[in-house]
């Protein structure tokens, strides 16, 4: 089954908005329930001060949405745009020098920054979950960018992680393009 994605654009797993949507659920559910009901796992949080959990969901959720945005700006021109950019040929520039996988990253860091916050223990459980499932995602998406782009893709994946962004993007990568340096 093809996404409503420009084929260009490479396709999203079968079911991929369904299945973003349970894991958002699932998790605020096993939170909520955590946090204000059962308090099975947050003994942490009467350890750690609220204004340090604040704090640090505050950084991590920052990073998230400007890493998020980042990519949105990349691939369509801007954080608001709205009309569907169809590129011809592989983004690999700006935030996508360092990550192959930006808004998904941002994603999982959002989680991330909600479990910080509460210091509900249980909500790992789920978040890991999200994780294997964000993966396969990102898994089955490259390979079918690896059909449309061939080489360009697989030099791509050699250059730049999956997941955990370099600071820098390789020298290979910025002597290609010198708009690389981000």
């Amino acid at each position: 089954m093809k996404s409503s994605h420009n084929s260009s654009m490479g396709e999203e797993l079968p079911h991929a908005h369904l299945l973003h949507f349970i894991s958002v659920l699932v998790f605020i559910v096993v939170l909520i329930l955590d946090y204000f009901v059962f308090k099975f796992s947050i003994g942490l949080s009467s350890v750690i001060p609220l204004w340090i959990r604040i704090i640090l969901f505050l950084v991590v959720l920052t990073f998230a949405l400007v890493l998020m945005g980042t990519a949105h700006k990349v691939l369509f021109g801007g954080l608001f745009y709205t009309e569907q950019h169809e590129p011809s040929t592989l983004v690999t520039t700006g935030v996508f020098a360092h990550v192959r996988h930006p808004m998904y990253l941002g994603i999982l860091l959002i989680y991330l920054a909600f479990i910080l916050v509460t210091m509900s223990i249980i909500s790992i459980i789920p978040w890991i979950l999200i994780i294997v499932l964000y993966d396969k995602m990102a898994t089955y998406e490259e390979q079918s960018l690896e059909k449309i782009f061939a080489e360009e893709y697989s030099e791509y994946k050699n250059r730049v992680p999956k997941w955990i962004p370099r600071l820098s993007s390789s020298k290979k990568n910025n002597d290609k393009n010198p708009s690389n340096m981000t």
